[in-house]
């Protein structure tokens, strides 16, 4: 029966295709061709007439959209019209548009677009509507819109199709409006410190800046393979070295890596730099930038996001990967310094120490943290100190040289953002780039290549800074309450259907 229906649907989307393209070419016969018209003077949107509306004005507007209803009543009709910011009723007549124009409107379909020229007035029932005087079709629609009873649902054809998602389903758009607004404000807080925005390259001769697999590509004229960028950090450091002390960059990072509710292999992150500050300054302003938005636009510190309650009030609490260990596995790696005793407690707790590593304290404790504490990480925290074995670029601590001022923030269990107090030591650098590039040769393609010009760099002198990445995707998943990535970015990557 199942089947029966579905080959019904299609059978009748077939017929509705060619009915619609029959009333185009009806239309382009008789010179009314609406797609050689290119403007409208549109003046005002559905929610703002809402809005504004006064009781017995009847103020002219001229609004467009797309008809989303439309219920035919011989000599008068009532419609509904979609703009750019909601839907609005309106009331279309005989007498007003005149026998031939309101005979075209009733032949008008659902998804076509139309201007009208009219007044602003209330019907009989209360609702506050367009009386049509105009009106102009100004692009037909070829393909009906989903069935409204089923709607369109089907999460793998709404990511494909995202303008069909958009136009009936307009909660969706709520999703990269904040989006849009978590942008802005990110700007204009960095702005506010006196930062400057910049670009970098996204076509790289060395992938460097993280540990991630990049994306390859090949440059025709210099006969050369080239790396989309998976991370902005060393061109901006470079900066850093020109005397730019305060930059920043919000920008498309590329990484070849796997797709999960929470990874996307093109996504947007900002990265900033700031001369003569260390990681306790990034910690601030991660933790000012998500509680000013969430105070100042979404009008509370309390969301909702992957089933937990989560509060943004500031005072966001901040602990060493030692402590966060000690509290949650129960092995205080401050008491351990050997090597061999470290791996052996770790593995004691059921932790796996990967291949490629090296089996150091360093690396079993953040193998403890990586595997058995980040689930519990629910509400706003700060984890820092981070061992010096992942942490590649970062500037050793003063107290313990095997850890680094580092910290990463996370809320409901997912990684919010990564700063460092950054490596200015060129030799020290070096050691660590050299070190990396063994553990490549060892089978690790995920680790930091050699970069050569950032050492040079580094070598002119880089004053104290303090930098940091946050992922933008993320955080909006945060603020619209998102399980999935793609439900923040409008054009997720996807397999393709053949």
């Amino acid at each position: 029966m199942a089947e029966k229906n579905v080959q019904n649907n299609e059978v009748n989307n077939t017929s509705e295709i060619a009915v619609r393209r029959e009333k185009l070419a009806t239309l382009i016969e008789e010179g009314r061709n609406p797609f050689l018209i290119t403007s409208f003077p549109q003046d005002a949107y559905s929610e703002d007439i809402k809005a504004s509306y006064v009781e017995g004005e009847e103020k002219n507007v001229k609004i467009a959209g797309r008809i989303m209803a439309k219920r035919v009543m011989g000599k008068a009709s009532f419609m509904h019209l979609m703009d750019q910011k909601g839907r609005i009723q309106c009331y279309v007549t005989r007498d007003d548009l005149g026998e031939e124009q309101y005979a075209y409107f009733k032949k008008y379909d659902i998804g076509d677009i139309v201007g009208i020229s009219g007044y602003v007035f209330t019907t009989k029932t209360g609702e506050i509507s367009v009386h049509a005087k105009e009106m102009t079709l100004l692009a037909k629609s070829l393909l009906p819109l989903p069935e409204k009873f089923h709607g369109f649902k089907d999460t793998d054809l709404r990511y494909r199709q995202r303008y069909v998602d958009l136009i009936v389903n307009p909660e969706v758009k709520r999703n990269f409006e904040i989006r849009s607004k978590f942008i802005k404000h990110l700007r204009n807080y960095l702005d506010d410190m006196g930062y400057i925005e910049v670009e970098t390259p996204v076509l790289n001769t060395i992938a460097g800046g993280a540990s991630a697999r990049p994306f390859v590509t090949h440059h025709n004229t210099l006969d050369i393979d080239m790396y989309m960028r998976i991370a902005t950090e060393l061109p901006l450091k470079r900066l850093i070295v020109g005397g730019m002390d305060r930059v920043y960059e919000i920008g498309r990072i590329f990484r070849n890596e796997g797709m999960d509710p929470k990874h996307n292999p093109e996504f947007t992150s900002v990265e900033l730099y700031q001369a003569y500050a260390d990681f306790h300054d990034m910690m601030d302003i991660a933790e000012g930038v998500y509680t000013t938005f969430a105070k100042e636009v979404m009008g509370t510190y309390e969301l909702e996001w992957m089933g937990e309650k989560i509060d943004l009030t500031p005072g966001w609490p901040r602990m060493t990967m030692v402590e966060a260990v000690k509290k949650y596995v129960g092995i205080d790696f401050g008491a351990i310094t050997d090597d061999a005793e470290a791996v052996a407690a770790a593995k004691a707790k059921g932790v796996e120490l990967a291949d490629a590593a090296e089996k150091t304290w360093g690396n079993a404790l953040y193998a403890c943290f990586d595997q058995k504490v980040e689930e519990h990480l629910v509400q706003p925290t700060f984890i820092t100190m981070y061992p010096v074995e992942v942490s590649p670029l970062t500037k050793k601590s003063p107290e313990d040289p095997r850890l680094t001022e580092r910290f990463e923030f996370f809320i409901c269990r997912s990684e919010m953002g990564n700063a460092y107090s950054e490596l200015n030591d060129p030799n020290d650098q070096r050691e660590r780039f050299e070190k990396q590039v063994e553990q490549r040769e060892r089978g690790d393609d995920e680790t930091e290549m050699l970069d050569e010009d950032f050492l040079t760099a580094l070598q002119y002198g880089m004053p104290p800074t303090g930098g940091m990445g946050m992922g933008i995707d993320r955080a909006v998943m945060l603020f619209t309450g998102a399980d999935t990535i793609r439900e923040v970015i409008l054009f997720p990557t996807m397999k393709p259907l053949d």
